[in-house]
């Protein structure tokens, strides 16, 4: 059995799994509803959030097909080993022709994004972005991510040129920094989409500042950004890291939310910095890149791999297509779930501090609030939960919060 056998038929079975967690999410829309949040929707907004769910899903489950199809034809036709083929035989050039392709492949689901979001998001009252706006994203959208990848390549390319096995210990060691200079420059990636304002001085400022003062933290800045441009949904997180940390509130949190349940999402974010839970979950993901750096090397180690593809020898650039979009993307479910299960974890001791900074209450009609805003979903599937969900569901959530805001009060 040739390695591109095994490829194929391990992007049909991620599609299959795909296809399967998609179905159970429109089936999750019949899912009975917890009673500590029957409340967020009417009967006739929950019917309205059933149709808004089910088509987002179709065109996920349209998308996922087109992808499927494009994936196994490029490899099953030798198509990537066919256009590395118009260019020069240097290692570099070869490299970034694969890359070309691979980054140039997802532009075939443009219409698909478009769809989900200049139409249905549109249909439901969410989206705001200009079809200019929509098109500038794509570009800086593929700009940015063939040059990161083909950066990676480089890398790829240049270490095992001149290291050989040593490539294993030195890539791994590169994957983890190359992260964190991706984490390091991430507000500065943010600023190529949004624009960024200093909030305006007042009693949301007073509030954040007083938090950040009672607790010992200091951030760079707290700033707005323009969500409300591409989206009506509602956000708050924190970017950067260390001394460069700052606080981002999308502008529409601030026109939605009072300034009491905007401090008790940040107080939750709060919580999170404080618990250096982004550090632990580095640390958690850390391991992912470690895997991925085995799997490069593996790959490596046999030449007779990217020759079942039609190459005449190693492609760096098809290794690391083979590795990120096949080989990892089929693994990372597993290590996915594990990792969740951690950032549950954290986002319970999140809301904790929430609760004990005095603003359980507020986290609870915040959290409401923002899953009706952002139409969330109230009552998911348990697969969708295992898989995908990094936070508790909003049940759970209001359950953990109740709980331990009447224990707190007892104190």
């Amino acid at each position: 059995m040739t390695f591109k056998i095994i490829a194929i038929a391990i992007l049909t079975v991620m599609y299959i799994a795909d296809v399967m967690l998609n179905v159970s999410k429109i089936k999750s829309g019949k899912n009975a509803i917890p009673a500590n949040v029957a409340d967020i929707y009417d009967a006739e907004e929950y019917k309205k959030w059933q149709r808004y769910n089910a088509e987002h899903i179709k065109v996920q489950i349209i998308s996922g097909t087109v992808g499927f199809i494009v994936g196994v034809a490029l490899l099953a036709f030798d198509v990537y080993a066919a256009f590395a083929s118009l260019f020069t035989d240097n290692a570099y050039v070869q490299m970034l022709a694969v890359v070309l392709l691979f980054v140039a492949t997802d532009l075939l689901l443009v219409p698909f994004s478009y769809w989900s979001t200049m139409i249905i998001e549109q249909k439901y009252g969410f989206n705001r972005t200009t079809k200019k706006t929509f098109c500038i994203d794509v570009i800086k959208d593929n700009v940015i991510n063939f040059v990161l990848t083909a950066a990676l390549g480089a890398v790829v390319t240049l270490l095992h040129i001149g290291l050989g096995d040593w490539i294993l210990l030195v890539f791994s060691a590169v994957l983890i920094v190359f992260v964190l200079i991706v984490t390091l420059i991430s507000p500065m990636l943010l600023r190529v989409y949004n624009k960024f304002t200093p909030l305006e001085d007042g009693e949301l400022k007073d509030k954040l500042t007083s938090l950040l003062e009672k607790n010992g933290y200091t951030v760079k800045a707290i700033e707005v950004m323009d969500a409300s441009r591409r989206t009506g949904k509602l956000n708050a997180f924190f970017v950067g890291t260390g001394k460069l940390k700052s606080i981002v509130l999308y502008d529409n949190l601030i026109e939605k939310l009072t300034p009491d349940e905007i401090c008790s999402v940040f107080a939750h974010e709060l919580g999170h910095g404080l618990h250096k839970d982004t550090q632990k979950l580095q640390l958690i993901n850390s391991l992912n890149l470690i895997l991925l750096a085995v799997l490069v090397w593996l790959n490596l180690k046999f030449p007779s791999i990217c020759v079942s593809f039609g190459f005449d020898g190693i492609n760096y650039g098809f290794i690391l297509y083979l590795c990120l979009a096949v080989e990892f993307a089929f693994i990372n479910p597993l290590t996915r779930i594990v990792a969740n299960v951690f950032s549950r974890r954290f986002e319970y001791s999140a809301d904790l501090h929430a609760v004990r900074e005095g603003y359980g209450a507020e986290l609870i009609s915040s959290l409401k609030k923002l899953t009706k805003e952002n139409f969330g979903n109230i009552a998911p599937s348990n697969l969708s939960i295992m898989l995908e969900y990094d936070h508790p569901t909003l049940s759970q959530r209001i359950e953990f919060i109740e709980k331990n805001t009447v224990a707190d009060s007892g104190n």
